[in-house]
């Protein structure tokens, strides 16, 4: 990521930004570096600071995090970064006891901004990290059983110096060479002392625990296109799935959903369902389409085309739009 400073320029005394550490690290919680990759670019381009991001409006942060999924994380983004400014005069804490009192700063980025911005000896451990730390020590307890083993290993291993490029470079390892499947072994530099790759059992291991049958949830969304091209869209609640997110009214999502539409018209199935996966669901949203004149909606507001943006809108929304959009513009 493009906030990393090199050892040889940190000998020189640059010194990594804690606050794109903590915003590189809060992107990339469940997601790649490829999909993060270009958020990043661009809120850094729009908030250089923490002091402009703490700055920003609800909203404006919310259409740009729109379709990096987990939309807790931007709703804590804006908490975090105004607390800082609030709190701590616009300055990072620089231990791992004092980050973790922010909002929406857990153990893991906590630790990797300490380490990684200040050189504090944290333990930083991350999915790559416990399978480096599972191979190198041929731990067979499944995750997340082995979590805590795994996290005394490594914090075994966390040297007193250097903390911050230790924990990327063992990160590295794991991302680039230490690979869930087919590791390179060969190259390894810890292949000496590495016991799975004595045992022979490195490409089985972590060893994971064998995870549930994802459920499916229904649902309905309604859009609805007025005369004047104006869309009905509403805003979520901040809590739950895409917290304080813009998107279709839709009904309740289970077994069965209830029909609850925004306003009385002659609703359209459009025939085509939005499918989307979630962490712990696969979510079938069934599409009711309608025209309407001015009308006054039961919940919703409706928003001029020209202030619509689709980018707003979160991935399973913009899969809703998708289908309908021909539908209504061709009516």
């Amino acid at each position: 990521m493009p906030w990393r400073v090199a050892p040889t320029d940190r000998k020189e005394g640059q010194r990594p930004d804690p606050y794109r550490i903590w915003l590189s690290e809060v992107m990339l919680q469940q997601t790649t570096v490829a999909a993060v990759r270009d958020y990043f670019q661009r809120f850094t381009a729009r908030w250089p600071t923490v002091q402009d991001l703490a700055g920003a409006a609800d909203a404006d942060v919310m259409g740009e995090w729109a379709g990096l999924g987990y939309y807790a994380r931007a709703r804590n983004l804006l908490k975090c970064a105004r607390a800082v400014v609030a709190d701590h005069g616009g300055a990072f804490p620089d231990t791992r006891d004092a980050l973790i009192t922010l909002p929406g700063i857990g153990p893991y980025t906590a630790a990797a901004i300490a380490a990684i911005a200040f050189d504090e000896p944290a333990t930083v451990v991350d999915g790559n990290v416990e399978r480096v730390m599972a191979r190198l020590h041929d731990i067979h307890t499944p995750l997340p059983v082995a979590k805590g083993e795994l996290t005394a290993r490594a914090a075994a291993r966390t040297p007193a110096r250097r903390a911050g490029d230790y924990a990327q470079a063992v990160m590295d390892l794991g991302a680039t060479i230490c690979t869930p499947k087919s590791p390179a072994c060969g190259i390894c530099p810890w292949r000496t002392p590495c016991a799975a790759r004595r045992a022979g059992t490195a490409a089985d291991l972590p060893k994971k625990t064998p995870k549930r049958k994802t459920p499916t949830r229904f649902g309905i969304a309604y859009v609805a296109r007025r005369d004047d091209g104006a869309w009905l869209l509403e805003t979520r609640p901040d809590k739950g799935l895409l917290g304080g997110m813009l998107g279709w009214p839709v009904s309740d999502w289970g077994d069965a959903p209830q029909p609850a539409p925004p306003l009385d018209a002659d609703w359209t199935d459009l025939g085509a369902e939005a499918r989307h996966t979630f962490t712990h669901f696969h979510l079938r949203l069934q599409i009711l389409t309608t025209t309407v004149s001015d009308t006054t909606p039961s919940r919703g507001r409706f928003i001029s085309a020209t202030d619509f943006r689709p980018s707003d809108l979160p991935t399973v929304m913009r899969k809703v739009f998708d289908l309908a959009d021909a539908t209504l513009r061709h009516d």
